[in-house]
């Protein structure tokens, strides 16, 4: 049976029939005309320990790729729907936009995004998961300015 005409331009979809761009993204994330080439794009729906999210989301904000590092913190949280740390990863993944907005120079959604990251990680501050810098990524949220992001982890799991 033919497809009605609706007037509604067809989605892009990913193989499971779930909506998804297919247009290529630069490195921070923004879409560029179809047959442009750009950054790959990271998989959706990855399980990896939170050791290798870490490492992952580093190595992508080394990379200069704070929207990507927030993709990786996103399945995390997606994988953590109702366990406590699910807050945690999602304060990260917020903290990644954020970083991505500021790359942008979207100074107000930077601003609001940093905001969210700064209630979300705020609670973990004493327990400082997976050696997370908290403090640090804190103290930068609160008042990035023309600062580089700090690492997420402490000094002892720099390689």
């Amino acid at each position: 049976m033919p497809a009605r005409q609706t007037g509604v331009m067809e989605r892009d979809r990913d193989p499971s029939g779930r909506p998804r761009s297919g247009r290529p993204r630069d490195g921070l994330g923004r879409p560029l005309p179809y047959g442009a080439a750009g950054v790959p794009r990271q998989a959706e729906g990855v399980a990896r320990t939170p050791q290798q999210t870490l490492h992952e989301a580093q190595r992508l904000l080394d990379a200069g790729r704070p929207f990507h590092a927030h993709e990786v913190f996103e399945d995390a949280w997606k994988a953590a729907r109702n366990n406590p740390t699910a807050s945690l990863w999602k304060a990260l993944a917020q903290l990644a936009v954020g970083r991505t907005h500021q790359l942008r120079g979207n100074a107000v959604g930077a601003e609001r995004l940093l905001h969210r990251a700064v209630a979300g990680l705020a609670p973990h501050r004493e327990t400082a998961p997976y050696d997370l810098d908290i403090a640090n990524l804190l103290s930068w949220a609160e008042q990035p300015g023309e600062r580089a992001m700090p690492r997420l982890q402490t000094q002892s799991h720099d390689r």
